[in-house]
């Protein structure tokens, strides 16, 4: 199942590459705020940089058995990523709170209760500050020089409401999205697959949801783009738990994809 799961994934981002290619639509949505896009490669180069450099850091200790394999746990997760995905662009974005602290939150947690055990006690420890140049260069390449997307209009919004927004968005989104799809999704079929399956499945369960939030009604093209682009991205992140089961660097990451743009937009 290994193979084949890692062989599917792959085909899943290749093949939506080649649609976009195909159709003309290589130019991809970089934000929900407006209908800005930028070329789908410009997304992949941090991404290449980033992993590569996770791979040959010195500074991490050789990954470890993490406990003991719970399937149940990890198709549940799974199908809840699916349902989360469905129910949002069903029933639009008015629900997109309560959708996701009901799955992503509240139910993995029943799950936990109900199933028991502790899957992930046996994660390797490696050196705090070992991903810092890997989540250095992600930053600075997507942000700073030819590759950085344009900065957007600034938010229409005060002091104080703007950082309420800032910090509601990075609980909810970063913090959130980071603890089901890497630190419970991805972990728990690590268990069952091995590590780039397990990033692939999680990769591709985060991604497929962003097409509520940036899609322009082709269904299509709307998933294929959300799978260069978020697919893509959750590599990296994907890649970044694996190899340090660190919190920080995922969310230092996530926090800046979602939140640096309106930063830059206040200058």
């Amino acid at each position: 199942m290994r193979r084949w799961v890692l062989a599917g994934g792959l085909a899943v981002l290749v093949g939506a590459a080649l649609v976009l290619v195909a159709t003309g639509n290589t130019d991809v949505r970089y934000t929900a705020d407006n209908d800005s896009t930028v070329p789908m490669w410009a997304r992949w180069i941090p991404v290449a940089v980033g992993i590569v450099l996770v791979r040959v850091t010195p500074w991490r200790h050789e990954r470890t058995a993490d406990g003991t394999a719970d399937r149940r746990q990890a198709w549940i997760l799974l199908a809840l990523a699916v349902a989360f995905a469905v129910l949002l662009k069903l029933f639009g974005l008015g629900l997109f709170e309560v959708l996701k602290v009901l799955l992503l939150l509240l139910a993995p947690l029943a799950v936990f209760r109900w199933l028991g055990g502790k899957p992930t006690r046996a994660w390797p420890t490696a050196v705090r500050w070992a991903p810092a140049l890997p989540v250095a260069a992600f930053l600075v390449l997507s942000y700073v020089g030819p590759l950085a997307a344009p900065v957007p209009a600034r938010p229409n919004l005060g002091t104080v409401d703007l950082v309420l927004v800032i910090i509601s968005v990075f609980l909810i989104n970063s913090v959130l999205e980071e603890v089901f799809y890497r630190r419970w999704l991805q972990t728990r079929w690590e268990q069952l697959l091995g590590p780039w399956p397990a990033i692939l499945i999680s990769s591709i369960a985060w991604a497929v949801w962003h097409v509520a939030l940036q899609g322009r009604g082709e269904l299509g093209i709307d998933l294929a783009s959300v799978l260069v682009n978020q697919g893509a991205q959750g590599l990296f992140l994907g890649y970044l738990w694996s190899r340090y089961r660190r919190m920080w660097p995922l969310i230092t990451v996530h926090g800046a994809i979602n939140a640096l743009p309106v930063f830059l937009s206040l200058g």
